[in-house]
């Protein structure tokens, strides 16, 4: 059920305006599939790397993608002025993909709190119990791992698990973890595979915090069902950040079939409660975050449903949503972006290439990049 695939000439781009071309650097190459990206407290920029996955054991995850298990995951530190080579500060952490390694499940999502320490999260794309034949460190998958910016790490709470015992979103119990905010007494958890955000309290006791039920909407015509036909829509929320003024806000996704202009921001009060649509008409979530303005940045992995896979169009976009509702495409042209952070400076970092590997001659030369986007 609750599947996220690795994861614009559109519709709706009459209502985003395009601001003139920012300066654009790539700060960081040669990444394995890069995705979530956050700053330490003390300015250092730090990324999820998924890694490439292994020789095995190999299972077939949530989207039906045959993965093999390998410990090439990791916690990356980069220079957010490109001068120095980026650093692995973790390593061997746990990593699940398809042979050639593209797409792969692994080290997600990364936030840091005010105390320096921070909060990993890693995806799994499975049952929490498809971990029980796998090497030692696999059980990791599938929750979140405590972390501090020198690279020392222990485990923390086990969403997976909580997921396969209590499946809030009925319809399936896998679990692919993704985004996380770091707060400093509790954390908060987007499982793109279980359709909720969970809490972690201090002492790391698991709750729901907001559950995401699939919504009906209409089939789209290559489906080939009768007129007027509704098919169930999963949201697969995907990030998730403490706005600072009493709410948590969460960024979904959307599941199959991915139609152009169905996602949302959504926000929950800090202390708890209904979730509430706070920004609608995007596609394909994948990162939100606010500038010092406390303007809404959102990351667009893809622009609709491609077929095949993987399953999304790109371009990938970095849009603003501005203080009168009003929308600008800050950067497009970008390949299934993975995270995007706001800078000290003020600046946007997003990794890129999100689904690659390694560098590829001839098709992806850099491999997983991490750029700095300036802003106005």
């Amino acid at each position: 059920m609750h599947g996220f695939r690795f994861i614009l000439g559109c519709a709706l781009c009459a209502a985003f305006a395009v601001q003139a071309a920012p300066q654009v650097d790539v700060i960081a190459k040669g990444l394995s599939n890069p995705r979530g990206i956050a700053f330490a407290p003390n300015g250092q920029l730090y990324v999820a790397e998924a890694g490439s996955g292994g020789a095995g054991p190999c299972f077939v995850l949530a989207d039906n993608r045959n993965a093999c298990y390998g410990e090439s995951g990791a916690m990356t530190r980069v220079d957010p002025t490109g001068l120095a080579a980026p650093v692995r500060v973790i390593t061997g952490l746990p990593s699940l993909a398809p042979p050639g390694g593209f797409g792969a499940v692994g080290p997600q999502g990364i936030s840091f709190h005010g105390s320096g320490n921070g909060q990993l999260v890693l995806g799994l794309a499975a049952l929490a119990n498809a971990r029980d034949n796998l090497p030692a460190n696999g059980a990791l998958l599938g929750r979140a791992i405590q972390v501090g910016v020198g690279g020392n790490w222990k485990a923390g709470a086990d969403i997976a698990g909580y997921e396969l015992a209590n499946d809030p979103v009925a319809g399936g119990k896998d679990s692919n973890l993704n985004g996380v905010a770091a707060t400093g007494g509790r954390h908060f958890i987007a499982d793109a595979g279980g359709n909720a955000v969970y809490e972690v309290a201090a002492n790391g006791k698991v709750s729901v915090f907001a559950a995401f039920p699939s919504r009906m909407i209409p089939a789209p015509p290559f489906m080939h069902l009768p007129p007027g036909a509704m098919i169930p829509m999963q949201s697969v929320p995907t990030s998730v950040v403490d706005g600072q003024d009493g709410y948590i806000y969460i960024g979904e996704l959307t599941g199959f079939p991915f139609p152009v202009g169905t996602a949302n921001v959504y926000r929950v009060q800090a202390g708890g409660g209904a979730p509430e649509v706070f920004a609608s008409g995007f596609t394909n979530i994948m990162g939100i975050a606010f500038d010092a303005s406390h303007r809404l940045y959102v990351l667009q992995v893809g622009s609709g449903f491609a077929g095949g896979m993987p399953p999304l169009l790109p371009p990938g976009r970095l849009i603003r949503l501005n203080a009168d509702g009003s929308r600008t495409v800050i950067h497009e042209g970008l390949f299934y972006p993975g995270g995007l952070a706001i800078g000290p400076d003020g600046a946007a970092y997003v990794t890129n290439f999100g689904i690659v590997p390694r560098p590829v001659p001839g098709s992806f030369p850099d491999g997983g990049q991490v750029l700095r986007i300036s802003l106005d």
